[in-house]
């Protein structure tokens, strides 16, 4: 599955090996994914938070219609410890914005990091790659990865590599360059830090369309946004109105934690304790230049 327009978890991203150690614990998780012929887990595993069914019940307030979802994820589900009971909120707003707001708990110490995984391309569904989408993201470093696309733990500075976009740039100028990152991802396939985190709501990325004048702004309150254009689309899946969605026809910027964060002490931390409440909150607006 491409994971078109779901919701990823209990851990969104990869976990190198499909385990980690908690409080003195292992625990194994399925390896769902290979990368570089490497086993990882991705994405929650083998029936991830995309294909378990939510309760569902629409919900109105001031400016803005919705959607309430929740679910309890039992504890040993997908080999993750406690359960872990979300409720979600997705907003349409009268300012044009996708609104997601996420919030947990757990009985039991366990990694989260749930992101939402919708493709965007802003020429619509049929309208070809996005590569000619101009792309900023507000961010000084990725986490680069090996051959298997899990973090060796450190940073990349962005500066002088095809990963710069802290200024406005057309996805596809530099996505076939001769760089190692870019090989192990085919592409862009990485975690963008994003600079001067605190946790507060605040821009992270914004895409423009030069041909239809669409822009997509996106804040969160996430530390870093994983940016995926498409790499392993290749028109075998069919969309609205039987049009196929081929290579690099879509792009996603997940906001989220690090990928395998949980086996990675310098990472900001992605363990829910009970007491503690998991928050989450990313809006993409919508306009016209």
């Amino acid at each position: 599955s491409p994971y078109f327009g779901c919701v990823v978890g209990r851990y969104g991203n990869r976990i190198a090996g499909g385990t980690f150690t908690l409080d003195g614990k292992t625990y194994q998780l399925a390896t769902n994914n290979e990368p570089g012929g490497i086993p990882c887990h991705l994405h929650g595993g083998t029936k991830g938070f995309d294909k378990v069914v939510w309760d569902a019940e629409g919900v109105l307030k001031n400016r803005a219609v919705g959607i309430r979802f929740h679910y309890l994820s039992r504890d040993g589900e997908e080999g993750y410890p406690g359960n872990l009971d979300i409720v979600m909120h997705y907003w349409l707003t009268d300012d044009n914005e996708f609104r997601v707001e996420y919030e947990a708990t757990s009985d039991k110490a366990t990694p989260v990091n749930l992101t939402q995984h919708s493709y965007f391309n802003l020429g619509g569904h049929d309208s070809g790659t996005i590569l000619d989408h101009e792309l900023m993201i507000a961010a000084d470093h990725i986490t680069p990865v090996n051959e298997g696309l899990i973090p060796a733990g450190d940073l990349m500075p962005v500066a002088g590599t095809p990963f710069d976009f802290r200024s406005s740039t057309p996805i596809g100028k530099r996505v076939n360059d001769d760089h190692e990152q870019i090989k192990y991802g085919l592409g862009y396939d990485h975690n963008f830090v994003l600079s001067s985190w605190d946790g507060k709501l605040r821009h992270a990325a914004t895409v423009h369309d030069p041909d239809t004048g669409r822009v997509m702004d996106v804040f969160t309150t996430e530390p870093a946004v994983h940016f995926y254009c498409g790499n392993f689309l290749d028109g075998t899946n069919v969309g609205k109105g039987g049009k196929a969605y081929p290579y690099r026809s879509g792009l996603a910027l997940e906001t989220q934690h690090y990928p395998d964060s949980p086996n990675k002490e310098t990472f900001p931390s992605t363990i829910l304790r009970p007491g503690e409440v998991y928050r989450h909150v990313t809006v993409y607006k919508f306009l016209t230049r």
